[in-house]
């Protein structure tokens, strides 16, 4: 049974500026996982971008949006496996809301270009 969906599409630019701003940024947003994951990429802020959109269509699939869940962004990790389909990971509280809604699995697609990066959640769970 579908529990939740989000979506979200960012602008790969506006990432880039943020980085380039705030160190501060880069830390509070993603794992360390996720920051050498991207900074490895040929195009670091288009990784960025779709991980950030990733966090954002979870936050919108749980129901609460930024800010009003206590759910932090670096406690949602994207992860890539060896054929490099994106899962998600969820760390400290991320994981009490994950246990609270019954969710038994968590769908995720990113994709990315140059200028925009878009990313799909889907919340499965037992009826």
């Amino acid at each position: 049974m579908i529990i939740g969906i989000g979506t979200d599409i960012v602008n790969v630019a506006r990432i880039a500026q943020k980085l380039s701003k705030s160190a501060g940024f880069r830390t509070l947003v993603f794992t360390p996982h996720e920051i050498t994951y991207c900074e490895q990429q040929a195009a670091p802020a288009e990784s960025y971008a779709a991980r950030f959109a990733a966090k954002e269509a979870l936050l919108k699939a749980f129901g609460t949006g930024w800010g009003n869940g206590g759910v932090n962004f670096n406690e949602i990790e994207i992860r890539n496996d060896a054929a490099g389909k994106p899962a998600l990971f969820l760390i400290g509280s991320a994981t009490a809301r994950y246990a609270s809604m019954g969710i038994t699995r968590i769908w995720v697609s990113l994709s990315h270009e140059k200028e925009a990066a878009v990313a799909m959640v889907i919340l499965e769970g037992n009826d």
